[in-house]
């Protein structure tokens, strides 16, 4: 899996499936690498052309000097399709990824077919809540944070039936570089897109999990009314929605994007 230069940052990515079908941008959560994307890159290899990459601090890609911005961070989308000559990409974004699409979608509306936006908000949690895990991040480094991730990410019931899944989460979370992290961290805490949200014209599902902590329940459908023609699905799961009913999630993302 190679790397390029995407505005100025060596972004690790990987580009498989189907060369001459429709491209579909997948853009990670913060914490994970593109492996987080495995259910659904191997279900859809055969229908997509999928660009999976690690954000900024994250995974294999350059940590470079934070903070990070929303808007830098979705600038490295944009030089990452054009350095790959994709005009035009499908995108599915969760959480911190989800927030990179709905930028995306608002600077760039051309370069987006459709939009999926999974387990994420215009805004999510408060400054103080951002400061005091950059505070732990920097302190105590990853190790100080991934028991309680784990918690938010996934319902007691999954983490029960599926150890495996759990450790291959934690071990993500856990080779992620603690400068790269806060950075994205502030990136988070200084975005509050809920105004813009109308302005967002392309065909756009919101997804939520039910039980999701990170995200209140009520926001789900407040987005997508607030998108305009959006459609909302929700599913019984936590903040990893794509992976804790991987095949729901699935049918949900491919009815859309076939649609």
């Amino acid at each position: 899996m190679p790397f390029i230069d995407a505005n100025g940052a060596d972004t690790y990515y990987e580009l498989a499936g189907a060369s001459a079908s429709p491209a579909l941008v997948f853009s990670n959560s913060l914490g994970t690498n593109f492996k987080m994307w495995d259910p659904q890159t191997t279900a859809l290899g055969s229908d997509f052309e999928i660009l999976r990459y690690d954000t900024r601090g994250h995974g294999s890609s350059a940590v470079t000097p934070g903070p990070y911005t929303i808007a830098q961070l979705t600038d490295d989308v944009l030089s990452l399709l054009d350095r790959l000559e994709i005009e035009q990409a499908d995108f599915c974004g969760l959480s911190m990824g989800g927030m990179i699409g709905m930028t995306l979608a608002l600077r760039a509306p051309d370069r987006v077919r459709k939009l999926v936006l999974c387990n994420t908000a215009p805004k999510i949690g408060t400054t103080e809540l951002w400061n005091s895990r950059i505070s732990t991040v920097q302190q105590k480094g990853m190790d100080g944070l991934a028991d309680a991730v784990i918690e938010r990410w996934y319902t007691p019931e999954f983490r029960k039936m599926s150890p495996e899944q759990i450790e291959a989460t934690r071990e993500m979370l856990l080779q992620t570089a603690p400068d790269g992290y806060a950075a994205c961290c502030a990136a988070i805490r200084d975005t509050d897109l809920w105004k813009a949200l109308p302005e967002i014209r392309v065909p756009t599902m919101v997804v939520l999990g039910k039980y999701d902590p990170v995200i209140p329940l009520e926001q789900g459908p407040r987005m997508a009314d607030r998108i305009p023609g959006a459609r909302y699905a929700e599913l019984p799961t936590a903040h990893l929605s794509n992976i804790e009913a991987s095949e729901a999630f699935t049918r949900e993302l491919t009815a859309f994007l076939k649609s």
